[in-house]
């Protein structure tokens, strides 16, 4: 699967023609692999759960790790920006 366009910027990828943030990239490739098989899990769990608030809380708590939510990746400071990729996420207890 080709790489997404990206705006000019990079702070955006081009999906289908609608603007989605992109993950941010001082993410180290060992970590942005791990965060992003924990947003999966809790997608899984989304959808197996029927929406259930923890789950979508899950999912939240994923995509602000890898940059895609909270506060812009690059107004973050890089202490800041490895302070939110560093931090703990859990998987979903049905995923162990």
């Amino acid at each position: 699967m080709p790489d997404p366009e990206h705006t000019p910027d990079g702070h955006h990828i081009i999906v289908n023609g609608r603007k989605w943030r992109a993950t941010d990239p001082l993410i180290p490739d060992e970590r942005r692999a791990e965060l992003q098989s924990i947003l999966m899990a809790w997608r899984r769990d989304v959808k197996r759960t029927k929406g259930a608030p923890e789950s979508r809380h899950g999912v939240q708590a994923a995509k602000v790790a890898l940059g895609e939510r909270g506060t812009p990746w690059w107004e973050q400071t890089n202490d800041e920006r490895r302070q939110r990729w560093e931090a703990v996420v859990p998987r979903p207890e049905a995923e162990g």
